[in-house]
């Protein structure tokens, strides 16, 4: 199907990239089919995409066998231009304008269903800490993020990037570190490299432990990441010993299933 370069649907429509938005458009078509391609398989799938820009990810998202494909786009003017693809591929592309910030993404499309998407920088962790609330919800998440954020969310415990994302995010999914991006492509270029990875939600959460309780734990850990246990739990009155968990021991070095067990004895407490 012959489509406009994205460049020219860009100038059409005027759509200057927003700092405001975090938009950072990615251009590279042989990109975004790896991006796709990553998700793995999209036959009968109904996938979501969040900041669609330009249309870029979304073109090659209607080129795979995904049974559908809704766009969340904040941006009117990249709506409009999404409006194009729409009539490329009826009935397979649903726009919705929206902020994904406040908008429930299971509830627009039936299962199975898989998010896919070049996230905003500037809210991307917010949206999968969302997300990531039901994830069960979610056959799987194809996603790029700056590569600082994409590697604290696939960190090992005793690494410096091992911390309170890598956590809550191991409990509830695999994670799968899927390539690197260079800042050349995207415009406007941004001043740090991207990276995709794929979330797999697990049949279960790795081990027992209630969010909130889990949430305070690795917040209070890692709030003084430097101290030791016994010092930076201290406040929280847990008998560290009894879990055999060493009180010397600093938060990057507990595993999360360990993180876990504390959450469980702060829920008894």
């Amino acid at each position: 199907m012959s489509l406009p370069p994205l460049r020219d649907i860009i100038s059409r429509h005027g759509l200057r990239a927003k700092k405001s938005l975090g938009q950072h458009f990615l251009l590279d078509l042989n990109l975004t089919q790896r991006i796709a391609r990553a998700a793995g398989n999209l036959q009968g799938r109904h996938v979501v995409e969040v900041g669609a820009g330009p249309g870029g990810l979304t073109r090659s998202l209607l080129e795979s066998d995904a049974e559908s494909v809704t766009a969340i786009e904040k941006d009117e003017r990249s709506t409009v231009a999404l409006q194009e693809l729409e009539a490329a591929y009826p009935g397979r592309l649903k726009i919705i304008t929206a902020d994904a910030l406040e908008t429930n993404l299971a509830e627009l499309v039936p299962a199975p269903r898989k998010i896919v998407s070049n996230l905003p920088y500037n809210i991307g962790t917010l949206l999968l800490l969302g997300w990531l609330r039901q994830a069960q919800e979610w056959e799987g998440m194809t996603l790029m993020f700056q590569k600082e954020v994409a590697d604290r969310l696939a960190a090992q415990p005793g690494s410096k990037a091992f911390g309170r994302l890598a956590i809550i995010t191991q409990w509830l999914c695999e994670v799968r570190s899927e390539f690197n991006v260079s800042p050349k492509a995207f415009t406007p270029s941004p001043k740090v490299s991207s990276s995709v990875i794929t979330l797999q939600p697990r049949p279960e959460p790795l081990a027992p432990a209630r969010w909130e309780a889990l949430e305070k734990i690795t917040r209070t850990a890692f709030g003084q990441r430097r101290k030791m246990l016994r010092t930076s739990l201290k406040s929280l009155n847990l008998d560290l010993e009894a879990m055999d968990i060493n009180p010397t021991a600093r938060a990057e070095e507990l595993d999360i299933s360990q993180f876990c067990a504390l959450a469980r004895a702060l829920d008894e407490t």
